[in-house]
C-alpha cells in the first residue's frame, strides 16, 4: 500500500510514517516549513518529503492519504482529495487499525512531561528485554528514532489530548484503546480548540472509559483536575503517585540522585541524568506503569541509570567561550518554570539567559501571557522573540523589569544574547518549533 501523509513533519505524523514504512508500506509525505529533528529523521529513513501542499502531488496515485491534525479545511491538497473523493484517514485512526490492534498499549497522557515519561517507560521495557514498539513525540537518545515497530505484544505511546483531524474533533488518545495509562497532570492548554479546563477533563474521561476492567490507571494525586476526571467514573485498577499511601519520589543525597518509594517503603535509588523534581515524578509514573507488565521497581530504577535523555528536552546543543546553549521544548508557563528550576538545580553557577519563542497556538492567542513573568522568575535575563505574536509581549513581560527584552528581529536577538553572555552562563532556548535555527546562530555568534 502507498501511504501519502499530509503534515508528515509533525512529531506524531513523522512517527506514523516510520511505523508505516516498517510495516512494509510505501510511504511519502508533505509539509511546510520543515525543521529538525523530524525532517532529518525522515531523510535518514529514506522517506520522500515534498515541500508544500500542491495538489499536483495527487499524481503519485497513493492508495490512501493520512491527514495530520495541522491540516485544516482550505488546504489546497486536502480540498483536492475531498473533491476527487479519494480515500483518506486521520493519523490516530490509521495507527489504531494497522499498528495498535491486538497490542498491550501503554499510553502516557498529560499536559506536561508526556514525551519524557513515554521515553522513560519505553526504555524500561526495552532494558527489561520486552522489545516494545513505541511512538514518542520526540527522539529518545537511547533509541535514536521517535517510533519503532516490533513483533512484541507491547506498544508504548505518547497520548496527546489535541484533536485528531479536521474531520474528527475528539482527542487523539481515544483511538488507542490502552490497557495501561499514565495520567501525569492536567492543566488548561490548547486554547485554540478547548473552551476551558472542563472541556479537556471531559476528553480525559473519554480515555478512562476506553480501559478494560483489567487495565490500570497510574494517576498524579496532586492534580485536583485528575481527581475530578476519575470521580466521574473509573472501571479499572487505579494507583496514585505523589501520594504517601502510594508511589512517591524524592531527591537522595543530592539532586542527581532519585529515591523511589511505594507505600512508604523504598523500592529504588539511582543516579538520574534528568534534572528537576518534575523529572523524578515522570520517572516515578513510568516505574509504576512498568510494574503492570511485570517489571519490578528495582529493575526500572536500574534502567534509569542508563537513560540518555531526549532531543529537545534540556538538550545541551553546544558550548562556546564557556557559555552553554540548551534547547528545550517548553512552551507552556508551567513547563517553562519547571525547566528553569531543573536547570538551576543542576547548574547552580552562572546566570541563566532564557530565550523564548511563544509559538504554540495557545501562546499566540495570548491566553497565558499573564502567567509568563512568574514562570520566568528564575531566569537572570529574558529574551523574547515576538515576530509572530498578536499581543504586546513587552507589556506582558513588564513585571520582569529591565531583565526582560523583546525582539521582532531574530538576528538582533542573537546579537544581544551573544553580547551579554559570559563564561559559565547558560543560554536556555525554549520553543516548540525550529525557532529559525537560533541555537546554531547563537553558538556561531558566541564563538565569533
Amino acid at each position: 500500500m502507498h501511504i501519502h501523509i499530509l503534515g508528515i513533519c509533525g512529531t506524531f505524523m513523522g512517527g506514523v510514517a516510520l511505523l508505516a514504512r516498517a510495516a512494509g508500506h510505501t510511504v511519502s509525505g508533505c509539509d511546510a516549513n520543515v525543521y529538525p529533528p523530524m525532517s532529518t529523521q525522515l531523510q535518514e529513513q529514506g522517506i520522500g518529503l515534498t515541500e508544500g501542499y500542491d495538489p499536483a502531488q495527487l499524481e503519485i496515485g497513493a492508495d490512501v492519504y493520512v491527514v495530520g491534525n495541522a491540516i485544516s479545511r482550505g488546504n489546497r491538497l486536502l480540498e483536492a482529495i475531498l473533491d476527487r473523493g479519494l480515500p483518506y484517514v486521520s493519523g490516530p485512526q490509521w495507527l489504531a487499525e494497522h499498528v495498535l490492534a491486538g497490542k498491550w498499549v501503554l499510553a502516557v497522557a498529560g499536559t506536561h512531561g508526556k514525551t519524557t515519561t513515554t521515553s522513560l517507560l519505553a526504555w524500561m521495557l526495552e532494558d527489561a528485554g520486552l522489545n516494545p514498539g513505541f511512538l514518542v513525540g520526540g527522539v529518545p537518545k537511547n533509541f535514536g528514532v521517535s517510533a519503532r515497530l516490533t513483533d512484541s505484544s507491547f506498544f508504548v505511546i505518547e497520548a496527546d489530548e489535541y484533536d485528531t483531524a479536521f474531520c474528527d474533533k475528539r482527542s487523539k488518545f481515544v483511538h488507542y484503546r490502552p490497557r495501561t495509562v499514565i495520567l501525569n497532570n492536567l492543566e488548561f492548554d490548547h486554547a485554540d480548540i478547548f473552551a476551558d479546563l472542563a472541556a479537556i477533563e471531559t476528553q480525559f474521561h473519554h480515555l478512562v472509559r476506553t480501559l478494560p476492567r483489567s487495565g490500570r490507571i497510574v494517576a498524579n494525586a496532586r492534580e485536583e483536575s485528575l481527581k475530578r476526571v476519575l470521580a466521574r467514573g473509573c472501571w479499572s485498577e487505579l494507583e496514585w503517585f505523589n501520594d504517601a499511601a502510594g508511589w512517591s519520589a524524592a531527591a537522595g543525597t543530592d539532586e542527581a540522585e532519585a529515591v523511589f518509594s511505594l507505600a512508604g517503603r523504598e523500592v529504588g535509588r539511582v543516579g538520574f541524568a534528568l534534572a528537576g523534581s518534575h523529572n523524578r515524578e515522570n520517572a516515578l509514573a513510568a516505574m509504576a506503569a512498568a510494574r503492570h507488565v511485570g517489571i519490578t521497581p528495582a529493575q526500572a530504577a536500574s534502567s534509569l541509570a542508563r537513560f540518555d535523555g531526549i532531543k529537545r528536552r534540556l538538550e545541551l546543543r553546544g558550548q562556546a567561550r564557556g557559555v552553554s546553549v540548551y534547547d528545550d521544548f517548553a512552551h507552556h508557563p508551567t513547563a517553562i518554570a519547571l525547566t528553569l528550576e531543573g536547570l538551576r538545580r543542576r547548574q547552580p553557577r552562572g546566570r541563566i539567559l532564557a530565550v523564548l519563542e511563544p509559538r504554540s497556538n495557545t501562546m499566540k492567542l495570548g491566553v497565558m501571557k499573564a502567567q509568563l513573568p512568574a514562570s520566568l522568575a528564575l531566569a537572570d535575563e529574558v529574551y523574547c522573540y515576538a515576530g509572530s505574536l498578536g499581543w504586546d509581549a513587552a507589556e506582558a513581560l513588564a513585571p520582569l523589569g529591565t531583565k526582560a527584552r523583546v525582539f521582532e528581529d531574530l538576528e538582533a536577538l542573537v546579537a544581544a544574547v551573544a553580547a551579554s553572555a559570559a563564561a559559565e552562563d547558560h543560554v536556555l532556548v525554549m520553543s516548540n518549533g525550529g525557532f529559525g535555527g537560533v541555537h546554531g546562530k547563537l553558538l556561531s555568534a558566541l564563538a565569533a
